[in-house]
């Protein structure tokens, strides 16, 4: 499996892994977020993971930021994390995320925030959000949903409420609505939780 940066001639199959695994038409609302960060300036990377000549999942970070008593930090938010369903449980996604953290890190990104399963991501590098300080952009984010790596260049003082780039919000991709709302806060509430990422990682 290679890892590395979306070439311009693959974005389109790009887009068409990310609607698959998201079980979205070629135009959906996580494609059109993605071209959104594009065309705003805020998607930062754009990694592809690639079996055999064929692009099977994608990850992307962006832009974001933590409204810090001290100053406003400049984060990154991974979102979308997706893999083509016919390679999903196959390590693909552990990969993309490794990278991503990687490519985040050589950046000197502070932290790097999402929503997920905190099952999946938790084991990946990631934790509570909010028990480490930080306020959600929603509330429509479930609270253990709201997952943050922190990296070395992270200081104690960078704590506050994190801030999405417009494109999450132009897009309505921020959290959940209902009725996945309500199912998923009955299943927090009765300890139940689904263990599988967003997209099929």
């Amino acid at each position: 499996m290679e890892i590395r940066d979306v070439m311009p001639a693959e974005e389109l199959a790009a887009e068409r892994v990310v609607s698959a695994a998201f079980g979205e038409p070629p135009d959906g609302r996580v494609v059109q977020m993605m071209r959104a960060l594009q065309t705003s300036g805020a998607a930062r990377a754009s990694l592809v993971a690639v079996v055999d000549e064929e692009l099977v999942g994608h990850v992307g970070l962006s832009r974001g930021w933590v409204d810090a008593r001290r100053e406003l930090v400049e984060v990154l938010v991974l979102s979308p994390l997706s893999v083509r369903p016919d390679r999903q449980r196959h390590g693909v996604g552990t990969a993309l995320l490794a990278a991503a953290l990687q490519t985040a890190q050589d950046r000197g990104a502070p932290a790097v925030f999402l929503e997920g399963s905190p099952y999946y991501y938790g084991r990946r590098g990631f934790s509570s959000a909010s028990a480490l300080g930080f306020d959600r952009p929603s509330t429509r984010i479930p609270d253990p949903g709201f997952q943050v790596a922190l990296l070395s260049s992270y200081q104690p003082w960078m704590v506050g409420r994190l801030i999405y780039p417009e494109a999450f919000w132009t897009t309505d991709t921020v959290g959940l609505r209902d009725p996945d709302l309500e199912r998923v806060e009955a299943q927090v509430a009765s300890g139940i939780a689904g263990a599988r990422a967003p997209g099929g990682g």
